[in-house]
């Protein structure tokens, strides 16, 4: 489960299914129904009384479904349907049927305000409610008594699951929240996740999606985009029991200046906990130590210096070779400053080197207004460059205001990403990772905790640390790097608080973060939210 969908093409996935596969539509919804009911048994073991909102369409068949089956397990069930019984359409109509043929659950129909107001005591009485009103096919706004329960709902401090979206959302939005939809603290959704379930920010649960007999074959895209989570089974394979430092890859770290040792050490670290074999920070050599202290496993190369700033003497021929002598994987930027020689050393380390590359922080402020040489260093593709630019750097690389950065963000990353024919890492809310060939992931790990100088520091350690490991899986190993970082800072903010976490506390929590699986044991995949 990777492609992320449109709401058409969840539409025709599901045609698919049905005309090539031979799986009817109200199979597909017993099973969505059955996986609303799997996770409201699981996570609300102690709420008995149950009360599932329905519209008139698919969404509401689910919700139907999974009335059923909490009735069937016991629970007290009330369903509440926006709708005449009359309205109801397609599957939902045979579904209500056997609602009612093997349970003896209320039903109370609410077509407007004043008879949804008669159930003011379904809604107050419920210890959860179920959300299955409007689905991936509504288009914004919510109208008439949908919107009355919407603004209900709001004043209700009573948990609510929303089965697919949260009623009101818009299943192809690309914002980070909606004012349209109704409160959800989770969400189920089924066969893929939407582009809302990727870039919105639905809820302060889970997002989880269920598989509900959808052939793989069926699931199609056009919109090249994908979901970064998929990628951390790379990270689940065990190491071969022969296995020796020589195969995890040799990360050489370069930045640094006067005063600034400390992000060089956390790039450092943070490649030492993502599993590199071997780990050296070349920094200026009046900081070295202070870099040195950061772990005794990682080892220190001095770099000529003048004035605290790395020198371009350390292009010439021999240095040069010294330098990069066993390296599989350069980063370069932490620290490294933009003042004096500093840019230019950067730029030529770039040009005069061939191995795998990875710049950040002011080894691409270093390419602003010099992006042709970014293009020459990736050699159309051969060797692998991977830049990690916030929002500010992107703009000052792209020649934009942060604000237009901002307004585009997929489209501006997908056009500099095939045009230099670099992997761009466009650190944000929603960190996207967009490829050369021009397929994008989004990040949907991480936390308002890891707004921490530093935060940036780490990942270019844990990025260069999973290219060493798999220099041969590039995409997923960037991927792979994004979502590791955030599910880390995740831990990290659930241990602590989000105020008081700092980057590092991040790396004492990659071995969370590696351990984690993104599928529980009844087949969810959570695209959002920590399992308890």
């Amino acid at each position: 489960m990777k492609l992320v969908l449109t709401a058409a093409e969840m539409a025709a996935t599901d045609k698919r299914t049905e005309a090539e596969f031979g799986i009817p539509l109200a199979t597909l919804m017993q099973a969505a129904g059955a996986a609303v009911s799997r996770f409201c048994l699981t996570h609300y073991p102690n709420a008995t009384r149950i009360t599932v909102l329905c519209g008139k369409g698919n969404n509401g068949g689910d919700g139907l479904v999974a009335a059923r089956l909490l009735a069937e397990a016991g629970h007290e069930i009330t369903v509440v349907v926006l709708a005449t019984e009359d309205a109801l359409n397609g599957p939902a109509t045979e579904v209500l049927k056997e609602l009612r043929a093997s349970t003896d659950t209320r039903i109370a129909f609410c077509p407007d305000e004043l008879t949804l107001f008669e159930e003011a005591a379904a809604l107050e009485g419920a210890e959860l409610l179920i959300d299955s009103v409007v689905g991936t096919g509504f288009k914004a706004p919510l109208r008439g008594v949908a919107a009355v329960l919407r603004d209900r709902l709001a004043t209700l401090a009573t948990p609510i699951v929303a089965v697919d979206l949260p009623s009101g959302w818009d299943a192809d939005s690309m914002e980070q929240q909606s004012e349209e939809a109704f409160r959800a603290d989770a969400v189920v959704t089924f066969t893929a996740p939407k582009f809302a379930h990727v870039f919105g920010y639905l809820t302060n649960g889970p997002v989880v999606v269920a598989e509900i007999g959808s052939p793989a074959e069926a699931v199609q895209s056009d919109s090249n985009l994908t979901w970064a989570g998929a990628s951390k089974t790379l990270t689940e394979a065990r190491r071969s029991i022969n296995a020796n430092k020589g195969k995890f890859g040799h990360v050489l770290i370069v930045g640094g200046s006067y005063g600034t040792f400390g992000a060089p050490s956390m790039s450092s670290l943070a490649a030492l906990r993502a599993g590199a074999g071997l780990v050296t920070a070349a920094v200026p050599k009046s900081i070295m130590n202070q870099v040195g202290l950061i772990a005794p496993e990682l080892m220190v190369r001095a770099l000529e210096e003048d004035e605290g700033i790395a020198s371009v003497r350390n292009l010439e021929l021999q240095p040069l070779e010294r330098l990069i002598q066993g390296i599989s994987i350069l980063a370069i930027g932490p620290g490294l400053s933009t003042h004096g020689t500093a840019p230019e050393f950067a730029r030529g380390l770039v040009v005069k080197t061939t191995v795998p590359l990875v710049l950040d922080a002011d080894a691409l402020n270093a390419f602003t207004g010099h992006t042709d040489l970014l293009t020459q260093a990736a050699n159309g593709g051969k060797r692998t460059v991977v830049l990690t630019p916030h929002p500010g750097e992107m703009a000052r690389l792209a020649n934009l205001t942060v604000k237009e950065v901002e307004a585009d963000r997929v489209g501006l990353a997908r056009r500099f990403a095939t045009e230099h024919q670099v992997t761009l890492v466009l650190k944000g809310w929603r960190t996207l990772i967009a490829h050369p060939d021009g397929r994008i992931a989004i990040n949907t790990s991480g936390n308002p905790s890891m707004a921490k100088g530093g935060s940036g520091d780490i990942l270019t350690g844990i990025v260069a640390a999973m290219l060493a490991q798999h220099p041969h899986d590039v995409a997923e190993a960037v991927e792979a790097a994004v979502y590791l970082h955030g599910l880390a800072g995740d831990f990290a903010a659930r241990a602590m608080d989000e105020h008081v976490v700092l980057a590092t506390d991040t790396v004492a929590h990659l071995s969370d973060a590696f351990r984690y699986r993104v599928r529980d044991q009844q087949d969810f995949t959570w695209i959002a939210g920590l399992k308890a």
